[in-house]
């Protein structure tokens, strides 16, 4: 695949589907951070993907960078019906520990068990093997009020 290259001071921008590489030719550093269309965000770096009223959510790839390598997280509101914004638990990082904060009212119904025995799912595949809860979402009407790819990228300066 072809990627358009814009050259800014010392780094190449690359961008294609919601993937931005960076490219820093004086550390030999590759980035690539993603920002899927498919989802929603919120100025917590939390995402959610939706299908009908269940939701998965998770924290955002830019999180996962600024926390670094994770190795804890704690979810502990399985079954309880929370409210938008209301903590559902944290993410421990080596130096940091972090709440993360529901997106959208509704009910946990899951938590991704695998993240117990594997917490660094969330630094590998953020939003995939990372996700984190499950729910059902009690007011769908707060979906709106969430950011799409483009606001978040902007809003991390991507």
């Amino acid at each position: 695949m072809i990627f358009p290259a814009y050259k800014i001071d010392k780094e190449l921008l690359f961008r294609s589907f919601g993937l931005i590489l960076y490219f820093y030719r004086s550390k030999h550093l590759i980035i690539i951070m993603q920002f899927p269309d498919n989802l929603k965000y919120t100025k917590d770096h939390e995402w959610i993907s939706l299908d009908g009223n269940i939701a998965t959510v998770g924290i955002t790839e830019f999180a996962q960078r600024e926390l670094g390598d994770i190795v804890y997280v704690e979810i502990s509101a399985v079954g309880q019906a929370l409210q938008a914004n209301e903590i559902f638990g944290t993410v421990e990082a080596v130096k940091t520990v972090s709440d993360l904060y529901l997106p959208v009212s509704g009910t946990i119904t899951e938590v991704n068990a695998a993240l117990e025995a594997n917490p660094e799912y969330v630094n590998q595949d953020a939003f995939g093997k990372g996700w984190m809860v499950k729910m059902e979402i009690s007011n769908m009407d707060e979906v709106t009020e969430l950011m799409d790819a483009a606001a978040y990228q902007a809003l991390v300066g991507a």
